[in-house]
């Protein structure tokens, strides 16, 4: 099915689903815009052409030498670290990361299904701290059961959540708006586009499951930046 840019290329799902409603007894594989192409952050079954071309996250900078003590003000941004765990303690998120990386058909790949309670970041752009807009993706439920970002709706402004880094630093967000944007309409310049300051999204699944696409109608993403 062909739609009108910016509208993402979702990723196949080869899972059966067997639906109990909109966020039950289903595999969350949810589109979203992203990279060089439209691609799929949690993808669906659509695996149609997409001609948008949203923005390419900032590229990473130079990893860091050696570890720096976790303490001191953030400036400009932290040094690039890989992110071992997010905290978000008002939704009770406890997870660890895995890297995402680009697949064969220009997706971004998803976190495994099999693991509800894991999120990913996209390993070659910015690092959660560093200058820049970092993307952490995760799933909203599973065939079987709630997943990672189930409750991610309920933020709010204002709200904090911790990304604890390789390098022994935990960086700290602080939410600044949650949006749910309709896949057909999503605004890649804004949500991918570069940032002056270290900023975070997190991303994930909302609205209604289309059982023919197998995907959500829309996405939820939380905008948040370094405190």
């Amino acid at each position: 099915m062909s739609v009108p840019p910016p509208a993402p290329t979702p990723l196949p799902d080869d899972e059966t689903t067997t639906g109990q409603g909109s966020r039950s007894g289903l595999m969350v594989l949810c589109g979203v815009a992203l990279l060089i192409l439209a691609v799929s952050l949690i993808g669906g079954n659509d695996t149609s052409g997409d001609s948008s071309r949203p923005p390419l996250p900032a590229q990473p900078g130079t990893t860091a030498s050696s570890a720096p003590p976790a303490t001191g003000g953030t400036g400009s941004g932290l040094p690039r670290s890989k992110p071992v765990r997010l905290l978000i303690p008002d939704i009770s998120v406890d997870a660890p990361f895995t890297d995402l990386a680009i697949g064969d058909k220009g997706q971004l790949e998803p976190p495994p299904a099999g693991d509800t309670n894991l999120v990913g970041w996209y390993a070659k752009g910015v690092s959660p701290g560093e200058q820049g807009t970092s993307i952490i993706a995760g799933h909203v439920d599973t065939k079987t059961s709630a997943a990672v970002f189930a409750r991610l709706d309920q933020l709010d402004k204002g709200d904090k959540f911790q990304v604890e880094r390789e390098d022994g630093r935990t960086a700290t967000f602080v939410v600044d708006s949650l949006e749910t944007f309709a896949k057909d309409q999503f605004p890649s310049d804004r949500v991918y586009g570069d940032a002056a300051r270290p900023e975070v999204r997190l991303i994930t699944c909302a609205g209604d499951y289309d059982h023919k696409v197998k995907d959500y109608t829309d996405n939820l993403v939380v905008f948040a930046h370094l405190t």
